[in-house]
């Protein structure tokens, strides 16, 4: 299920500001086949942009990127729009985009609103962002792409548009290529999973989920607690050589 492969396509450009030959991986946009449905199940905004905060610090060679993507709090999500953000070479940006407007944009490689962490690609992205979720390994283990890794895009909804939800059990939880980084059992747990997510333009970035509260995360993990702050979300990332 995580392994489908993604063609390449164009022809190899220099990337200078991460220093290595890149082969794009798409350059047009695509249509979403399942956009009404998209827009009805996952409650996209037409009308407004969402306020979270996005910030990145550098920890060594790495990113630590902070997201407010609380939406207004659990019973207010539906109502609230999602937070987009683009990986560069000087950080983690946020995109003011609203979400009708973002399914047809390409300026975006990840969204997130609560516990969900869509990719721009597959079922509701007009790109070709993909991942593989690395579920043996830790993030310090990964140091390089294993050879003939492919990634997958989101890939959740049926021929006839009926969403496919994953197993937390949780209403409105579409089973997303990034769903390894949490599991559910009274809070929402890390599973420190290290992602491999490749970029429209064929660079490949590094990523975990650190935390999902403001605080209080190992005691969630650990079971002795629940997490405060939910939504803040604590990204470790960087790009692979």
């Amino acid at each position: 299920m995580w392994l489908m492969a993604l063609l390449a396509c164009g022809e190899k450009t220099e990337d200078t500001s991460i220093g290595v030959t890149l082969a794009p991986v798409c350059e047009e946009i695509t249509a979403i086949a399942c956009e009404d449905a998209a827009i009805l199940d996952l409650s996209l905004q037409d009308d407004a942009v969402s306020d979270g905060a996005v910030t990145t610090t550098e920890d060594g060679t790495d990113f630590v990127s902070v997201i407010d993507a609380s939406a207004g709090g659990y019973n207010a999500a539906s109502s609230n729009p999602w937070v987009y953000v683009k990986f560069t070479a000087s950080g983690l940006e946020k995109v003011e985009i609203d979400d009708e407007t973002a399914l047809e944009s390409m300026d975006w490689d990840m969204s997130l609103r609560r516990f969900i962490v869509r990719l721009n690609g597959g079922s509701t992205g007009a790109s070709c962002v993909g991942s593989a979720s690395l579920l043996e390994s830790s993030y310090a283990e990964v140091t390089s792409v294993p050879e003939g890794l492919t990634y997958v895009e989101d890939d959740f909804y049926t021929d006839d548009c009926t969403i496919i939800n994953d197993s937390s059990g949780l209403p409105g939880s579409p089973q997303v290529a990034l769903a390894p980084w949490w599991t559910y059992d009274g809070c929402v747990q890390t599973t420190m999973v290290p992602n491999l997510i490749q970029l429209a333009d064929g660079s490949v970035v590094k990523m975990v989920v650190e935390s999902y509260y403001e605080s209080g995360q190992e005691a969630c993990n650990n079971g002795t607690g629940s997490g405060e702050g939910s939504a803040v979300y604590t990204l470790r990332w960087t790009y692979m050589d």
